[in-house]
C-alpha cells in the first residue's frame, strides 16, 4: 500500500519527459540558430571585410602596377637621356680633344711668332748698338723680350729669359752716354753753321751804313749832310779793341769755304763719335773750336752758344768696349732651332 502514492509521481514525471525534452530541444534549436545567425553575420561581414580588402589590396596592386609602368617608363627615358647624354659626353670628349690639339697647335705657332718677333727685335738692337752705340734702344729691347716671355709663363723659355737678365744687366753698367743724343747735338751745330757771323762782315757793315742812309734820306737835306759828314769823320779813324790777334778779312768765297770745312769738321766728328774713335772725334772738335775762335765773332749768341756746345761734347768720354747682346740672340736662336728638330 505503500508504493500506491509514487506511481502518480512517476506517471507525471514520465509525461514531463517529452516535453522537457521538447523544450530542451527547442532551446538548443535556438541556440543553434542564434549561433547559426551569428557566425553567418560573422562570416558575412567577414567576407565584407575581405571583400574590401581585396579591393584595397585591387586598387594597390592597380596603383603599384601603374607605378611600375610610370617606373618603367621613367626608367627607359632614364636610359634614353642617359644614351643620350653619354652620346654627348663621347662627342663633347672628342670636341676636347680636339680643341687640345688645336689650342696646342695654336700654342705652339704663338711661340714661335712670339720667338721669331722677339728674334727680330733682338737683332734690329744688336744692330744699333754696334753700328751707332745705342745702348738705350737695346736695353729696352731686352727688357720688351723679357717682359713678354714673362707674361707667357712658361717653363721652356727660362734659359732665355736668364740670357736676357744678363745682356740688361751688362748694358745697365755701362757708361751713362747717350750716343744719339750727342750725334743729334752734333747735327744742329752743323745746321747752324750758316747762322754764325764772321768776326768782321763786310758786308753786315755795309747793310747797316745802307739803313742809316734810308733813314737819313727820310730826315730831310741837312740831317742828310749832317750825316754824310759824320760818316766821313767816323771813316777817317776806325778804333777797335781787340783782345786777340786781328783775324783776317776774308771775301764772301773764301767765307763760304770756310764755313762748309768747319761743316765738315763737325761731320767728321759725329763719324768719329759713331765709331768710337775718340782721338779722331776730340780732334775734329778741337780744330772746331779754334776755327770758331778766331775767324767768327765769339761776341755773338749763337757762336757762344755753339763753343758752349762743343766744350760740353769734348768733355765725354767715348773710348769703352761695346758690349753684344749675342747671348740673348744665341739663346733664342738655339731654341727655335731645338723645337724645329723635335717638333
Amino acid at each position: 500500500m505503500a508504493d500506491t502514492p509514487a506511481e502518480p509521481l512517476r506517471t507525471q514525471r514520465s509525461s514531463r519527459a517529452p516535453a522537457l525534452a521538447l523544450i530542451a530541444l527547442a532551446l538548443a534549436a535556438t541556440l543553434a540558430a542564434l549561433l547559426w545567425i551569428d557566425t553567418r553575420q560573422r562570416i558575412g561581414s567577414t567576407q565584407e571585410e575581405i571583400a574590401r580588402r581585396l579591393q584595397d589590396l585591387e586598387a594597390i596592386a592597380r596603383e603599384a602596377r601603374s607605378t611600375a609602368r610610370l617606373s618603367q617608363d621613367s626608367v627607359r627615358e632614364a636610359q634614353a637621356r642617359i644614351g643620350q647624354l653619354e652620346a654627348r659626353l663621347t662627342e663633347s670628349q672628342s670636341q676636347q680633344l680636339a680643341l687640345e690639339a688645336l689650342y696646342q697647335d695654336l700654342s705652339r705657332n704663338r711661340d714661335e711668332w712670339q720667338l721669331a718677333e722677339i728674334e727680330q727685335v733682338l737683332a734690329i738692337a744688336s744692330q744699333q748698338l754696334q753700328l751707332a752705340g745705342n745702348v738705350r734702344a737695346a736695353l729696352l729691347a731686352l727688357q720688351l723680350a723679357e717682359a713678354r716671355l714673362a707674361r707667357t709663363d712658361r717653363p721652356q723659355f727660362v734659359p732665355i729669359r736668364r740670357a736676357l737678365a744678363r745682356d740688361i744687366e751688362r748694358l745697365k753698367a755701362l757708361p751713362a752716354i747717350d750716343f744719339p743724343s750727342m750725334a743729334l747735338r752734333i747735327d744742329t751745330l752743323v745746321a747752324s753753321v750758316d747762322a754764325l757771323p764772321l768776326a768782321f762782315d763786310e758786308r753786315a757793315e755795309r747793310l747797316v751804313a745802307a739803313k742809316d742812309a734810308a733813314a737819313a734820306a727820310e730826315r730831310g737835306f741837312w740831317a742828310r749832310l749832317g750825316t754824310e759828314i759824320w760818316g766821313e769823320l767816323k771813316q777817317l779813324v776806325v778804333v777797335r779793341q781787340i783782345g786777340s790777334p786781328e783775324p783776317p778779312l776774308l771775301p764772301p768765297q773764301q767765307a763760304w769755304f770756310l764755313k762748309e770745312n768747319l761743316r765738315l769738321r763737325l761731320l767728321n766728328a759725329r763719324l768719329s763719335l759713331l765709331a768710337r774713335d775718340e782721338a779722331g772725334y776730340r780732334e775734329d772738335l778741337r780744330a772746331a773750336q779754334a776755327w770758331l775762335r778766331r775767324y767768327f765773332d765769339v761776341r755773338s749768341k749763337h757762336t757762344a752758344d755753339a763753343l758752349a756746345q762743343l766744350k760740353q761734347l769734348s768733355s765725354a768720354s767715348i773710348s769703352f768696349e761695346m758690349p753684344t747682346i749675342s747671348e740673348s740672340l744665341d739663346a733664342v736662336r738655339g731654341f727655335k732651332s731645338r723645337r724645329e728638330r723635335n717638333p
